[in-house]
């Protein structure tokens, strides 16, 4: 059954892509990785794009997921956005 969010305009659940600039270093894509999944459990091994900044001081990590809930998704920023290595949240 769909649930529209009044706040987001969003029909949940939907496929939802999140984007995280974060800085370049060993591992960062694991780290991000395992952020999401513990939000995201069934989040599937084609799911996850890396693209390298022109200078390589940062990589951008997108993730497209089925968003379950608006609750869902601000956990998951919150949890982000929290990180030392991350930059940006989209």
């Amino acid at each position: 059954m769909s649930q529209v969010d009044p706040e987001s305009l969003l029909v949940f659940p939907c496929d939802f892509p999140i984007k995280v600039m974060a800085h370049a270093r060993e591992n960062i894509e694991a780290s991000i990785v395992t952020i999401v999944r513990r939000h995201v459990p069934d989040l599937g091994e084609g799911a996850v794009t890396t693209r390298m900044s022109k200078g390589g001081k940062y990589l951008a990590v997108t993730a497209t997921f089925q968003a379950q809930s608006r609750a869902q998704l601000d956990t998951l920023y919150e949890e982000l956005t929290k990180q030392e290595f991350v930059v940006m949240v989209l």
